[in-house]
């Protein structure tokens, strides 16, 4: 099992970026996904999920009415779109999935975490 985060990279504020996450060895159309990031000397939060149905969703307040996040399950793919992007969501995003119907905002609720993927966001 492996889920495959990529489309990190240095950005401008006010710039966009695509994080994509692919799997293989699971059919993620069972499972809720979410992105977490972790900044330097912080704990892992998550800042966006979406539920297995794709119907139902959750930003953290800090990214909402920025970010977006969308499954393809006919790819097995999850996406988080970035827009207008601040210095402060400079930090490694990560994908993880929940065999949930519902996004759970605890760490230790997802079963498969993906490596990781830097997003730096310059002033």
């Amino acid at each position: 099992v492996q889920l495959q985060a990529s489309g990190g990279g240095l950005v401008q504020a006010g710039g966009s970026l695509r994080l994509s996450c692919a799997a293989s060895g699971l059919t993620l159309s069972g499972y809720s996904m979410g992105w977490f990031r972790q900044a330097p000397g912080k704990e892992r939060e998550l800042v966006a999920g979406i539920n297995w149905s794709g119907r139902g969703t959750y930003y953290a307040e800090s990214v909402k009415g920025r970010f977006t996040v969308s499954r393809d399950n006919a790819k097995n793919t999850v996406y988080l779109q970035m827009n207008s992007l601040k210095p402060e969501d400079t930090a490694v995003y990560y994908c993880a999935a929940d065999l949930a119907t519902a996004v759970d905002i605890r760490t230790r609720a997802y079963d498969y975490w993906g490596q990781g993927t830097q997003v730096t966001v310059s002033s």
